[in-house]
C-alpha cells in the first residue's frame, strides 16, 4: 500500500458515514504492519460497532502490549461481538506487561470488565494474579465470583484450596457448582467430606456435579452417599450417581441400579445399564435381557455392551 493511499484511508476513518469508516478499516486491516498503531487505537472509540470490532481484531493481530488497557475498556462495550473480540484479543497477550495490566483491571468498577479480565487470565496462568483472584472470590457479582473460581482452578495452586472450600456455601448455586468442579483439580481424601456434603446441596446441579467428581476421583468412601442419591428427586442426579457407582465398582448398589432399569427416562436407563455392565453384575442379566428391545437405540447399544461384559465375568469365573 502506498503512503498516499494509507493516508487517504486513515483520513476516511473520520468520515461521517460509518460505511465509509468500515470500508477504510477493512482495507487498513489488510496492511496491518504498515498502519500506525494509533489509527486502530482511536477506532476503538468509534460510534460504529463494526469499526470497533475490526479495530479490536487488528490490535489482536498486531500483538502490541500498549493496546492492552484500551482493549480492557472494550470488555464493557455495549455490543456483544465487540466484547467477545476484546476478550479473545486479551487472551492472546501472554507477556508480563499485558498480564500485569489485566491483573490491575480485576478491581475495575465495571463488573463486565472484571469478568472479562478473569476470563483472559484463565489462559495466561500468571501466579502474580493470585491475590487479586482470591479477592475476586468475594466480589458482589456472582458471575465475577464464578470466573474467579474457574481461573483459580486453572492456576492449580494449593493455596487456592482453602478459599475455594469456603465458597462451597456461596449464595449462588452456579458458583457452588463450579467450586465443586474446581476442587476436583485438587482431589484427595482430605476433600471427601466436602464432596459428600455437596451431594446434599439444595440445588440439583451442585449435587449432580458432586456425583460426577466422586465417580471420576475413585473415592470409595463416597459409595454410601452416592447410593442415597439414587433416590434423588431429580433424574439428572440419579443418572450421575449411577454412573459414579459403576466407576467405583460398587457391587452393593446392584439392586438399586436394577430398579432404575424401569425408569421412563431413557438417559437414566442407559446410565444404570452401563453401571451394571461395569460391575459385571450377573444377577442383573435377566433384567438387562428384557431391555434388548428397548425403544431407545442408545439403551439397546448399552445393553449389548453390558451383557457382553457380564458374559466375560461368567466365563472368567468358570475358568477360575
Amino acid at each position: 500500500m502506498s503512503l498516499f493511499r494509507q493516508e487517504q484511508l486513515i483520513k476516511a476513518l473520520s468520515d461521517s458515514n460509518p460505511e465509509q469508516r468500515q470500508a477504510a478499516m477493512m482495507q487498513l486491516v489488510d496492511a496491518l504492519d504498515q498502519v500506525p498503531l494509533a489509527s486502530f487505537m482511536q477506532s476503538l472509540e468509534d460510534s460504529d460497532r463494526v469499526v470497533r470490532r475490526l479495530a479490536v481484531e487488528a490490535l489482536e493481530e498486531l500483538g502490541e502490549p500498549k493496546s492492552v488497557p484500551s482493549l480492557i475498556r472494550r470488555l464493557a462495550d455495549e455490543d456483544e461481538q465487540v466484547r467477545e473480540a476484546a476478550g479473545s484479543a486479551l487472551r492472546s497477550f501472554r507477556d508480563e506487561e499485558s498480564a500485569g495490566a489485566m491483573i490491575l483491571a480485576i478491581d475495575d468498577p465495571n463488573p463486565a470488565v472484571r469478568q472479562g479480565v478473569l476470563l483472559g487470565l484463565r489462559e495466561i496462568k500468571d501466579p502474580r494474579a493470585m491475590d487479586a483472584l482470591l479477592s475476586a472470590l468475594r466480589d458482589p457479582v456472582s458471575e465475577v465470583r464464578k470466573e474467579a473460581v474457574i481461573t483459580l482452578a486453572y492456576l492449580k495452586t494449593a493455596d487456592a484450596v482453602v478459599p475455594l472450600r469456603q465458597r462451597l456455601t456461596d449464595a449462588d448455586p452456579e458458583v457452588r457448582r463450579v467450586v465443586v468442579g474446581a476442587l476436583a483439580r485438587f482431589i484427595s481424601p482430605a476433600l471427601l467430606d466436602d464432596f459428600i456434603a455437596a451431594l446434599d446441596d439444595r440445588d440439583w446441579r451442585v449435587r449432580a456435579e458432586a456425583a460426577i467428581v466422586l465417580g471420576r476421583a475413585a473415592l470409595s468412601g463416597a459409595i454410601g452417599a452416592l447410593r442415597e442419591r439414587l433416590a434423588d428427586p431429580y433424574w439428572q442426579v440419579r443418572k450421575e450417581a449411577a454412573t459414579a457407582l459403576g466407576r467405583l465398582f460398587a457391587t452393593a448398589a446392584t439392586g438399586e441400579l436394577i430398579q432404575l432399569l424401569d425408569s421412563e427416562i431413557s438417559d437414566l436407563r442407559r446410565a444404570a445399564v452401563l453401571a451394571l455392565g461395569e460391575l459385571g453384575a450377573v444377577s442383573a442379566r435377566p433384567a438387562l435381557t428384557r431391555l434388548i428391545r428397548d425403544p431407545d437405540a442408545e439403551v439397546r447399544k448399552a445393553v449389548q455392551a453390558a451383557l457382553g461384559r457380564i458374559q466375560q465375568v461368567q466365563e472368567t469365573a468358570k475358568e477360575n
